[in-house]
């Protein structure tokens, strides 16, 4: 009988002293298992020397197969790649920053093995700075509290996914793509591994502050009608504001009294020019991504496949 396949999936971006040791780890946890492997590599426009280190990995291990970006097109859109290459029966996203050990996928598997669908590893601890931890909790904390499908707290993307997940994903085609909502969102029978989350040992991470900010946009736009109702609730609140104080202005006219004019009216005028400012930007990020998914084009351009048996999508 043959065996089933399972699918690692690894966006890279520069972590190239990280690679040679997340390939041993990674090999000595499969190489035991009764499943047959394959390791994705998905090169996101790395500037050091990472596509160096893989091309040399897999010229001596042909289970590892790379896709090779033109560019950078984000974390997200690798993971995206590399699950749409995939030919496993399940598939794990693993980072290759080691800071997600890559001796959970026996935990993961254990729990597919169990029958479900969807693996969530949800760290228990993490050593990535005050500020990271601390933005991390308030962000799930919030995101939870908008969300009509709760995202489990605490995860990023390192989870195991079936086949039928990774189908139904394929066929998602949003620009704007917010992973760890998605999985959510398609259902199916989903369970959680907890695991401590180590620190980097080399390198920095892939993951500034612009791109958590950008990621936290993505899940909030994408999820959430909160914004548009947000713009909606303050519109009517500013509205009736508005109307008492002309109410306010017409009988103190009437009864001739002096109302101080000018600073009352910058005030009013002021707050009301932000509230409008504050729904343009709301209705602008809406509107820029229709504009996006309206452009449709490619989420990733592949510069080569290597290790592939046949060229990807033909």
């Amino acid at each position: 009988m043959k065996k089933k396949l399972i699918s690692i999936v690894t966006p890279v971006f520069n972590e190239e002293g990280n690679l040679d040791k997340f390939y041993e780890r990674v090999i000595a946890v499969l190489k035991p298992l009764k499943y047959d492997h394959e390791i994705i590599f998905v090169n996101d426009g790395s500037k050091d020397s990472s596509l160096l280190v893989l091309l040399r990995l897999a010229e001596t291990d042909k289970q590892i197969r790379i896709i090779d970006f033109s560019r950078n097109f984000g974390h997200q859109m690798a993971i995206t790649a590399g699950m749409e290459h995939t030919s496993g029966d399940c598939v794990i996203i693993l980072d290759s920053d080691l800071q997600d050990p890559p001796e959970v996928i026996i935990d993961l598997i254990k729990k597919w093995e169990e029958g479900f669908e969807v693996v969530n590893a949800r760290r228990k601890s993490r050593k990535d700075g005050f500020f990271k931890d601390m933005s991390a909790l308030l962000f799930y904390k919030f995101l939870n509290a908008i969300l009509t499908n709760k995202i489990p707290e605490n995860v990023g993307d390192f989870r195991l996914l079936d086949r039928k997940c990774i189908n139904v994903l394929k066929k998602i085609k949003e620009k704007d793509r917010y992973l760890r909502g998605l999985t959510t969102w398609i259902g199916y029978k989903q369970s959680i591994v907890e695991y401590d989350r180590a620190k980097r040992e080399w390198g920095k991470t892939g993951y500034p502050i612009s791109k958590m900010v950008g990621l936290a946009f993505n899940a909030i736009f994408s999820f959430s009608r909160l914004p548009m109702k947000l713009a909606t609730i303050l519109s009517v609140l500013f509205f009736s504001i508005t109307f008492l104080v002309i109410i306010y202005a017409l009988l103190s006219q009437v009864f001739g009294q002096t109302v101080p004019g000018w600073s009352s009216q910058i005030i009013i005028y002021s707050i009301y020019l932000a509230l409008q400012m504050m729904i343009l930007a709301i209705i602008s990020e809406y509107v820029g991504r229709i504009y996006t998914q309206v452009q449709d084009r490619p989420s990733y351009i592949v510069a080569n496949y290597i290790n592939f048996n046949k060229k990807p999508r033909d």
